[in-house]
């Protein structure tokens, strides 16, 4: 017990001694916290301000990261997709959202891996090893982006088609005749339409379960009890017997391009 006691005094006085004295028992400069000073001055250059805007741009630019990783990957449509199913099994808390946007997540690294090592290296090698400007990186890191999305959208133009009408632009002959602000909307709007699709094409037999328990039970003068309650077991058991998220993820893989 007189151990414990001396070793909890040993400690206290190791947490509350100041750190100049330990740094002058060990024979050097006592240890100091750096003071940092953060003013706001007046501009002196014009340069000085075209820096303070682009650090704002910047910031703006890492704010809305996940929305771009949202809306210019394969997650916008795989993230509806597996809402859908959730959904189409009457199922309403398993699995979690967290696990849902999870798995649309890592479904997106592996669909995007070949886009993202393109962007890192002719974008992001080049401009660490200081071989380009920050402007040839952003180009670099913006044509695989953009030959991913117009890929989506090679057999269906109708969606960039649209934008380029609303813009008053002509009609492009190849993909570098598309402005990215008129990419990047038609993409949104084709990722969407197909997932809705894929959605339709995922209720349509989750639907006649639920139309032939209901009509089961309409048939017994069991009206009181929900068919959504009945049929949410048939419908997990067929999900489980055809091995519904292996295919699932196999034919979501497949739909891109």
């Amino acid at each position: 017990m007189k151990k414990r006691r001396i070793l909890l005094c040993l400690a206290l006085a190791a947490v509350l001694a100041p750190a100049g004295v330990f740094a002058q028992a060990g024979g050097n400069a006592p240890l100091t916290v750096p003071f940092v000073d953060l003013t706001i001055r007046q501009p002196g250059t014009n340069q000085e301000v075209a820096f303070s805007l682009q650090l704002l741009l910047l910031l703006a630019v890492l704010s809305l990261a996940p929305s771009l990783v949202i809306i210019m990957t394969s997650f916008l449509r795989i993230s509806i997709v597996l809402d859908f199913v959730k959904r189409a099994l009457s199922l309403q808390q398993v699995p979690p959202n967290q696990v849902i946007l999870g798995i649309a997540l890592f479904l997106t690294v592996f669909i995007m891996w070949p886009t993202l090592n393109r962007i890192y290296t002719e974008a992001f090698v080049p401009f660490s090893q200081g071989r380009m400007n920050i402007e040839e990186a952003y180009r670099g890191a913006e044509g695989p982006l953009r030959i991913f999305m117009y890929r989506q959208m090679e057999g269906r133009p109708d969606n960039i088609r649209l934008f380029m009408r609303l813009s008053g632009l002509p009609r492009p002959g190849t993909l570098a005749d598309v402005p990215t602000r008129v990419l990047i909307p038609a993409f949104i709007l084709h990722e969407m339409t197909v997932a809705f699709q894929i959605g339709i094409l995922l209720f349509i037999p989750f639907i006649i379960i639920d139309m032939v328990v209901a009509s089961t039970l309409m048939s017994m003068g069991m009206i009181m009890l929900p068919p959504v309650m009945i049929s949410m077991p048939f419908k997990l058991v067929l999900f489980v017997l055809v091995d519904g998220w292996g295919l699932l993820t196999e034919q979501i893989v497949a739909s891109f391009r």
